[in-house]
């Protein structure tokens, strides 16, 4: 998300603080989540859980919060500092092999929904007219290895592109020609958000561009400290929260905006739209392939010195 939706989300943040207070005042088990980025459709699932009282249905007094950087919430969980994050499976992959305690425990979105986005009126009209040009993006590390693999298969390499560091201002860096692509753009936000400004993007989709599909968002906990009961019982209650968005949209999405005036408009509209199809409807179950065949594929085009089983990486926390 770019710098504009980042700052129509954060007001919002003063709810994500209050999530806690709207559970019973009966005993419950505290889970402590960190987002990877301020509340928005990405997360509905934790906010209908919050909302319609199945957290506390499960036992679970959950508090929210989002980060100051998308990339701290992996490095809050292997610290201790929280028990549970919204994380991305690229990232963790990274991670790993970075030697930070963390597993994927469970998916919040069962789908890719970042791309390389263009503008549909330019010159790019493959990946492979990006050769000689610029290329943004929002986070350093594993959105550099998604364009690398992108470029290798147009038979081009990192050198042949500029790569720009462009925080989240992805629309406005595109739009006004500071770069002719962003690789991290969201489908479902930024494709929006340029409708709207009355722009027409072109998305090339990682999984159409020879990387394999993944979860693009997953929780990870630390395997040495998490509370596998608790877990278990957050993911049921985001399994309950998803069913009913799945099965009642319009009226999700009502409850959904109705906590925040500043997630009832457009672009947030529009986004819900493009998001809840992806979400995970079962959100404990693991796809062993789906882990292998991203690890060895990051291993093949050597940007992991080795590659780690998929216990090592992920877990069904309600098998025995």
């Amino acid at each position: 998300m770019n710098a504009i939706t980042a700052k129509t989300l954060a007001p919002a943040l003063g709810f994500v603080g209050a999530l806690a207070l709207a559970t019973p005042a009966t005993a419950q088990d505290q889970l402590d989540l960190v987002l990877d980025w301020f509340v928005n459709p990405d997360h509905g699932p934790v906010i209908l859980a919050q909302e319609l009282g199945y957290f506390a249905d499960a036992g679970l007094e959950v508090e929210v919060t989002a980060p100051a950087d998308p990339t701290d919430p992996p490095r809050m969980v292997a610290a201790g500092r929280a028990d549970i994050a919204v994380s991305y499976q690229p990232q963790l992959h990274l991670n790993l092999h970075q030697d930070l305690p963390l597993v994927r425990v469970g998916t919040l979105v069962s789908t890719p929904l970042t791309c390389l986005l263009v503008l549909a009126d330019g010159p790019v009209e493959s990946v492979a007219d990006l050769a000689g040009g610029k290329v943004g993006f929002a986070v350093a590390g594993v959105q550099e290895v998604m364009l690398d693999a992108m470029l290798a298969h147009h038979g081009l390499g990192g050198d042949d592109v500029e790569q720009i560091n462009i925080g989240w201002s992805i629309s406005p860096a595109l739009m006004s020609g500071q770069v002719d692509g962003v690789i991290g753009a969201f489908r479902n936000f930024e494709l929006n958000q340029l409708d709207i400004e009355g722009v027409e993007g072109r998305c090339f989709y990682p999984e159409e561009e020879g990387i394999p599909a993944y979860d693009e968002l997953i929780y990870v906990a630390n395997p040495d400290t998490m509370d596998p009961d608790a877990i278990q019982r957050f993911l049921t209650a985001t399994e309950r929260a998803t069913h009913y968005i799945l099965n009642n949209p319009e009226e999700a999405w009502d409850i959904f905006a109705a906590t925040s005036s500043e997630l009832d408009n457009e672009l947030n509209s529009r986004a819900w739209g493009d998001t809840y199809p992806r979400f995970a409807s079962r959100p404990a179950a693991l796809d062993y392939g789906r882990y292998a065949g991203f690890e060895a594929f990051l291993f093949e085009a050597g940007m992991i010195p080795e590659q780690h089983s998929v216990d090592q990486m992920a877990i069904d926390v309600t098998r025995p």
